[in-house]
């Protein structure tokens, strides 16, 4: 766990406000050698899912950046955003250029594999290699989605959704009931940290104001065409010429290590790692992701 490095390596890092449409993004920079990493949260969390991870990178030298979209963690919550997968993309643009970081390593975890595989695909001379974790992209038989994630995906649901989405008992309900799916499918030995560090990050998302609520029902509702539109781009992503290392948490009950070799078959010469752990795989097992990730890049 976090104690396997020192962890006042975590403080060493500049903040960054970085202006652009929509709003502020919040972003952190570790100085390091080589490609900078650029870890990217899924929903509904933030930038804090890889403080565990981070340690290990820069302790290594290498130069991280993590950063929240728009909408969650630190980043501005506008009412006036027009949040999305697009935006998302544009995201990672603005801080690729904002911080200057030329080639970079995206690291995409569970809704950020669009942004991450579609800055490959129309910036191929930033990017170093990709790195996949427990993500999606394009349409598969091996996935599930989560319940609360197929109920405001569903366009019959919007009314529904919006309801419930306004009310923080029926919402809370829903949040416990979730994470409390993903927590069964853990180990023992991950199950009481996963709780204990995750629980507060993905519950907080709704519960502290300004909430993410609005960007996460704007995604959730972007989803279906978002992985329509990455179906589309197969044959351009299988073409790719990048390294892809694919990283996955054997224990995601949605999210599945199917979906690890389905990415793998599209990308015969990426490489593919399966690890003991669940769908927050750089929590239950960060060195073991960092080491990975290190040894690809």
């Amino acid at each position: 766990m976090m104690s396997i490095v020192d962890m006042e390596t975590v403080n060493l890092y500049t903040e960054h406000w970085l202006a652009r449409e929509g709003g502020h993004l919040y972003a952190r920079h570790y100085p390091g050698a080589g490609p900078a990493f650029v870890l990217m949260h899924g929903f509904p969390d933030n930038l804090h899912i890889y403080d565990g991870l981070v340690p290990h990178l820069i302790a290594a030298g290498r130069r991280v950046v993590t950063f929240d979209f728009l909408g969650f963690g630190a980043s501005d919550k506008r009412d006036t955003t027009v949040y999305g997968f697009k935006q998302q993309l544009d995201d990672l643009v603005a801080v690729v250029e904002g911080l200057q970081l030329g080639k970079v390593i995206p690291v995409a975890h569970d809704a950020a594999g669009p942004a991450a595989i579609n800055f490959a695909l129309a910036h191929p001379a930033s990017v170093h290699s990709l790195c996949l974790l427990n993500t999606l992209y394009a349409a598969t038989p091996a996935a599930r989605l989560p319940e609360l994630i197929e109920l405001f995906a569903q366009p019959g649901l919007t009314a529904l959704a919006g309801e419930i989405i306004q009310s923080p008992e029926q919402m809370g309900f829903l949040l416990n009931f979730q994470f409390g799916k993903f927590q069964a499918s853990l180990n023992e030995h991950h199950r009481a940290y996963s709780e204990a560090f995750l629980g507060p990050i993905v519950v907080g998302s709704f519960m502290q104001q300004p909430s993410s609520a609005r960007a996460f029902v704007a995604l959730a509702a972007d989803l279906f065409a978002e992985i329509g539109r990455n179906t589309a781009r197969l044959a351009t992503f299988e073409n790719l010429d990048v390294p892809v290392n694919i990283l996955w948490g054997t224990n995601d009950p949605y999210l599945t290590s199917g979906m690890a070799h389905d990415f793998k078959q599209h990308l015969p010469h990426a490489s593919l790692t399966l690890v003991d752990a669940g769908h927050w795989l750089m929590i239950d097992e960060p060195e073991i992701v960092a080491q990975k990730m290190l040894a690809c890049a």
